[in-house]
């Protein structure tokens, strides 16, 4: 079982960082662009504190989807989402099933494990490194 699943864990981390760029692109469209339409993002300005995060998003998670500059957007990315944790969150409460912070802190743990290995062999930080 371990050989099988080994075998495909390169493929499983290129797939890991494509999905996770989608689901957090989708906050820096929702913020900056207004699709799909989100209330609590109705009111985001660019020169504020959503829309700093929400550029973060946009262009990160472009660049994620792309497999560009993998480490360096991802180091950053976890670092928005951890500061995202601590502003909004974590002042709700403790729990982060009670506080909504449950996605905020996968999000931070799933970019910093992307910005320490990499963006995978299907990406094109490995197409630049050829």
């Amino acid at each position: 079982m371990d050989q099988i699943f080994s075998k495909w864990q390169p493929v499983a981390l290129s797939l890991l960082r494509f999905m996770a760029g989608l689901l957090f692109l989708q906050y820096g469209f929702a913020k900056l662009l207004k699709w799909p339409p989100v209330p609590m993002f109705e009111k985001v300005e660019l020169f504020s504190l959503y829309g700093a995060a929400g550029s973060i998003e946009l262009i990160g998670g472009i660049l994620l989807v792309l497999g560009l500059f993998t480490r360096v957007v991802a180091f950053i990315a976890s670092g928005e989402m951890a500061f995202a944790y601590f502003m909004s969150h974590a002042p709700r409460g403790f729990f982060p099933i009670l506080n909504h912070g449950d996605l905020a802190i996968l999000f931070c743990f799933v970019f910093l494990y992307l910005a320490c290995a990499g963006g995978g062999p299907i990406s094109l930080d490995a197409v630049r490194k050829k």
